[in-house]
């Protein structure tokens, strides 16, 4: 599965509608594959999603996301986990150690709601790839 991170010094992104550089891993099972970091400049929401699809993400990891930008990833099949933050490898690890919804990966001020759909989302996902 190729996963994508918006990436600013290190870090995941805020706000993915306004990130400049993605980080695509390509995970399988509990092993990195391959990293490569890419530029998402364009301010355009529909080519911006184009952009992830060609690229081959299957899943987006993020923090904030508007949810217009949301429906249009999950139009083309994108599946989104919002509301995560710390240095984006530890993200990665702690998606494929199974501890990503640690409090410590959650964006400050995310409610239980936000939380509990997090939650769900990630956890679908990995039950499809163990």
């Amino acid at each position: 599965m190729k996963i994508g991170i918006p990436v600013w010094d290190g870090k995941v992104s805020p706000v993915f509608d306004s990130a400049s550089r993605l980080m695509v891993v390509d995970v399988q099972g509990r092993r990195q594959k391959k990293l490569v970091e890419t530029s998402i400049r364009d301010s355009d929401l529909s080519r911006r999603c184009n952009r992830l699809k060609g690229l081959g993400v299957e899943l987006l990891i993020c923090g904030a996301i508007s949810s217009q930008l949301r429906n249009m990833l999950m139009a083309l099949g994108i599946k989104v986990i919002p509301w995560i933050s710390g240095q984006a490898e530890d993200v990665v690890r702690a998606y494929m150690d199974g501890s990503l919804c640690d409090r410590r990966f959650v964006m400050p001020g995310c409610g239980e709601e936000q939380l509990a759909e997090m939650t769900r989302v990630y956890y679908r996902e990995r039950s499809k790839e163990l």
